[in-house]
């Protein structure tokens, strides 16, 4: 689930309704009047209807949206570039994770049109790389329509998010990201004490989590994940909007996780500095703000909160 007001977004898009193109339009675009007019693409997929729309002032720009709800946000000639305030700041977590350059084994639990892949081949070439998305038919619209660079080295498997983490070695990945929605929510068993055991278990031990998480007033889902990856990680840090720590609006955050000590100071100056900012909560402060939620179970999960329809609408 990714801010208001994504990029690329027409008011049709906003109200979750079919472009005017059909279902399977090329995203290449056609000539007209002398340039290239990019079309929307609209086709079924496991998750409901997907459509990509061309950002309007980006010449290779394109937004995922599924049943309205936009996810993700690609620019084929800048990979990366992240639009979304949340991608921005996974974007920073990445740039954290290693000296610059330094190539990292990422694991990517979800997969979208795979922004977060490209940005860190991008930014960090000969990264290994693997994507577990469960929506296959979505891996192939993505393919077909946004391909991966050929030169970076990332591998997509078809199959629950859960399921694909547990076949991974002890100690495999530098980093885990989290951004898995099925509906516009968070499915249930990716938000357990049990889940996190098996990414604490994958992840090297000087390796760092990160998870697109979303909430809203009272924020009882938010605190409730806090306080179970802290069963888990003694390292903790949440970014979300201000408004959202306020609890005046449903909205994302990104929480980030590790064994050992994190970039704190860092992390909140870059998520401070962002086009939209954000406020970083670690230490005391996000223990206090758990307000004595209960780590959540297998038995107890429960899907992240459904969004209202006014957050996918453009201000």
């Amino acid at each position: 689930m990714a801010r208001r007001g994504g990029p690329g977004r027409d008011k049709a898009a906003a109200k979750g309704k079919a472009p005017a193109k059909a279902a399977g339009a090329s995203a290449k675009g056609r000539r007209g009047g002398g340039r290239a007019e990019r079309e929307p693409v609209a086709r079924p997929v496991g998750g409901g209807l997907a459509e990509l729309i061309p950002d309007r002032e980006r010449p290779n720009g394109w937004s995922l949206l599924i049943d309205g709800a936009p996810q993700s946000h690609v620019d084929l000639d800048d990979p990366a570039h992240l639009s979304f305030a949340y991608q921005r700041r996974i974007g920073h977590v990445i740039d954290l994770a290693a000296p610059p350059l330094q190539p990292l084994r990422v694991l990517h639990l979800g997969g979208g049109a795979f922004t977060l892949a490209r940005y860190t081949a991008a930014t960090r070439p000969r990264s290994t790389q693997q994507i577990v998305e469960l929506d296959a038919p979505l891996v192939q619209l993505v393919r077909d329509h946004l391909p991966l660079d050929p030169q970076a080295r990332v591998r997509v498997r078809t199959a629950d998010a859960r399921e694909g983490l547990g076949k991974f070695p002890d100690g495999w990945a530098d980093l885990i990201v989290a951004d898995v929605f099925s509906g516009a929510r968070t499915p249930a068993h990716l938000t357990s004490a049990g889940f996190l055991t098996e990414v604490r278990r994958v992840l090297a031990p000087s390796g760092r989590y990160v998870a697109n998480l979303a909430d809203g007033p009272p924020l009882a889902h938010l605190r409730g994940q806090v306080a179970t990856a802290a069963a888990v990680f003694p390292e903790l840090a949440l970014a979300a909007d201000p408004v959202v720590w306020r609890g005046r609006r449903f909205g994302n955050a990104v929480l980030l996780a590790s064994a050992l000590p994190l970039p704190v100071a860092e992390f909140t100056r870059r998520v401070a500095t962002d086009p939209h900012p954000g406020r970083v909560e670690h230490g005391r402060a996000l223990g206090d703000f758990t307000g004595g939620a209960a780590v959540v179970t297998d038995e107890a999960a429960k899907p992240s909160p459904a969004p209202p329809p006014s957050v996918f609408e453009n201000p």
